[in-house]
């Protein structure tokens, strides 16, 4: 008898889907790839053919260029080869899926990277059950446990306040989680300009033009520094302490990241107001995402794969860790 999955196979490049000759998320160019989302760690450049969520399409057209596109809307099916294959919300940025395999009466998930908290800017998490669900862990230790994402966001708009001569400069990932950061801004009564950089134009724009409102955006380079007194201007982490920064109305630093939880690494960033805000699961929803969807086995991708397959193990459930390469932490 054929083990289970026996028709997937991990490599360090991705995952093969052998009844559809199709690779899921491969970190080379492939003829056929299945993209969970628009992350340049999981999504690349070069393949013949791209099957992804039109909004991951959209993200990877902006990044790439005009790739030879399958679009799958969440909810649709597509046959790959031999294999029933469709997209379910992941949580994690807009466009984000699962992949749901289908073949010879086995499911098999690959969540992507996925977060369980509300998102203004994507489709929630749908939980999907299966027989081996592959799941990330870049959280994956009981010492990560996100706060509200609202009063994270509130800490940050009393430190503006507090501080009106001053600017606050946001270091957010700059898909996804900077839009993120503005949407959930916006909902919190906060309506004023926000500056961004320049390398956050393009993908702010596409979120517009994808339905998703930011608000008014202006960009921060060649803006006055007078102009940005008292507000919030958004930039890529790298951009925090280099030379582009200097140029505003003495900034308070805060990074948008579940590493912020470290406090080594806020001290490393010199992150003045460091914000636990992430887009992956921290420890409880990954254990809880397990529970509820009730595979017989679980494959652990990338991040803190020991300690997840160990919770596992204790709750009497096959676990095994893939060891693919290419995963970055991606400051989320």
């Amino acid at each position: 008898m054929a083990r289970l999955g026996s028709w997937i196979e991990p490599f360090p490049e991705g995952i093969y889907v052998k009844p559809a000759d199709a690779w899921v998320d491969p970190s080379q160019p492939k003829a056929r790839a299945l993209v969970t989302h628009g992350h340049a760690d999981h999504a690349r450049g070069g393949h013949d053919a791209v099957w992804a969520t039109p909004e991951t399409l959209a993200i990877m057209g902006v990044r790439y260029g005009q790739q030879n596109a399958q679009p799958v809307s969440y909810g649709e099916t597509v046959r790959v080869g031999e294999v029933e294959v469709s997209f379910v919300p992941a949580g994690h940025v807009l466009g984000s899926a699962q992949i749901v395999l289908d073949f010879n009466g086995e499911r098999v998930v690959v969540s992507g990277d996925y977060k369980r908290r509300p998102d203004p800017t994507c489709a929630p998490f749908v939980v999907t059950p299966c027989d081996i669900f592959v799941t990330e862990a870049t959280f994956g230790l009981p010492v990560f446990h996100h706060p509200d994402t609202g009063s994270e966001i509130d800490r940050l708009l009393h430190r503006l306040r507090a501080e009106p001569d001053r600017c606050v400069l946001v270091g957010a990932y700059a898909l996804g989680k900077a839009q993120r950061v503005i949407a959930e801004l916006r909902a919190r009564g906060h309506h004023a300009p926000i500056y961004i950089h320049g390398a956050m134009e393009r993908l702010c724009n596409l979120y517009e033009e994808l339905g998703v409102p930011l608000g008014e955006l202006r960009p921060a380079t060649g803006a006055k520094k007078d102009e940005m007194v008292g507000h919030i201007v958004i930039c890529p982490p790298s951009a925090l302490n280099d030379r582009w920064s200097r140029r505003l109305p003495d900034p308070i630093t805060a990074m948008a990241s579940g590493w912020m939880r470290i406090r080594q690494r806020a001290r490393q960033k010199n992150v003045e107001l460091p914000l636990v805000i992430s887009d992956h699961s921290d420890w409880d929803e990954l254990t809880r995402t397990i529970r509820e969807v009730a595979p017989k086995e679980v494959w652990i991708t990338h991040g803190r794969e020991d300690a997840l397959k160990h919770w596992c193990m204790l709750h009497q459930v096959k676990a095994r860790e893939l060891n693919l390469v290419g995963y970055e932490d991606e400051d989320d």
